[in-house]
């Protein structure tokens, strides 16, 4: 059955569309004509500007194109979902905002000292993982996922935890480094790990481990968090077999597969990046020594 059922809203979300293109507007304005106002600040290169395009692009393909409501019809599509709003948006976020922009942010008397506490690797890692892992304990994952409140605290706590992680990788504040060559290798590597066990548990179930993708009553009751209560109404639903040709089990094996797929491409690219950025101050290192060999030495 075809998804133009539910309506436009439910398929577009336009009012998150206009949320984020406001955003995207203030964003402009900051780092354009308002940019004298901010301490430090400097013009940033064009790199920059399109890293933070592509994160609103991306956070609206996963929170407000049909990939959200398909997100609730079938499992394979949920943890597209997650991948691409916890493993993709908040890099290109933390890449796409220049320093001095984080600085007004985030220097704060109370933010600044909860921050430098909440960003540390290990905390960071265990805080990150540890409610991922939480939130796709069924028991967990069907409450949340039937009740807006809970599903959008749930949703903001997680991305906060996904930004928490990515930070210590990503940020080029010089007082704030953490990490650096090698260490940024390992923590990728013990990321990886620790997600490992929420992905396995998904992939090897041989039962449906979700109510809300496997009973007709408690999907009905999840599709409500994306879907107009007025247009759900009107509808003769029965399951999510409607729209999904896999098997229940079968949907839900696929989606652990599709995040480790995309965690790993995600982190592959990481490492690249990490590689060359550390290739290339190497590479500045060797010139300023040279630059010094070379120089005359003063009498």
């Amino acid at each position: 059955m075809s998804f133009d059922i539910f309506g436009f809203r439910a398929l577009w979300s336009p009012y998150f569309l206009l949320i984020l293109v406001l955003i995207t507007i203030l964003y402009f304005l900051i780092i354009g004509p308002w940019r004298h106002k901010f301490k430090e600040s400097e013009p940033i290169p064009t790199k920059q500007k399109i890293l933070f395009v592509l994160a609103i692009f991306t956070l609206y393909i996963s929170k407000g194109s049909p990939v959200d409501l398909l997100g609730h019809i079938m499992f394979s599509a949920h943890m597209t979902q997650m991948a691409i709003l916890y493993l993709v948006v908040p890099p290109l976020l933390i890449l796409g905002i220049p320093n001095w922009l984080w600085k007004t942010l985030i220097y704060r008397p109370v933010i600044k000292p909860i921050l430098k506490v909440l960003t540390n690797p290990i905390i960071a890692l265990i805080l990150f993982n540890g409610i991922f892992s939480i939130y796709h304990v069924p028991l967990v994952f069907d409450f949340v996922k039937t009740d807006p409140v809970y599903h959008s605290i749930m949703s903001t706590v997680i991305f906060f935890g996904a930004m928490l992680m990515w930070w210590p990788l990503l940020n080029t504040l010089p007082d704030w480094k953490s990490l650096t060559g090698i260490k940024k290798v390992g923590y990728i590597f013990a990321d990886g790990v620790l997600l490992t066990p929420a992905c396995a548990l998904i992939i090897f179930a041989t039962d449906p481990l979700y109510l809300t993708y496997s009973e007709p009553q408690a999907w009905i009751n999840a599709l409500q968090l994306c879907v107009p209560a007025d247009m759900l109404s009107g509808l003769n639903l029965t399951g999510p077999e409607m729209f999904n040709i896999l098997p229940t089990v079968e949907d839900q094996q696929l989606g652990g597969v599709l995040m480790k797929i995309i965690q790993e491409i995600v982190y592959g690219t990481i490492l690249a990046y990490i590689f060359f950025q550390w290739a290339g101050n190497e590479r500045k290192k060797d010139e300023l020594e040279l630059q010094e060999t070379l120089s005359p030495k003063p009498n």
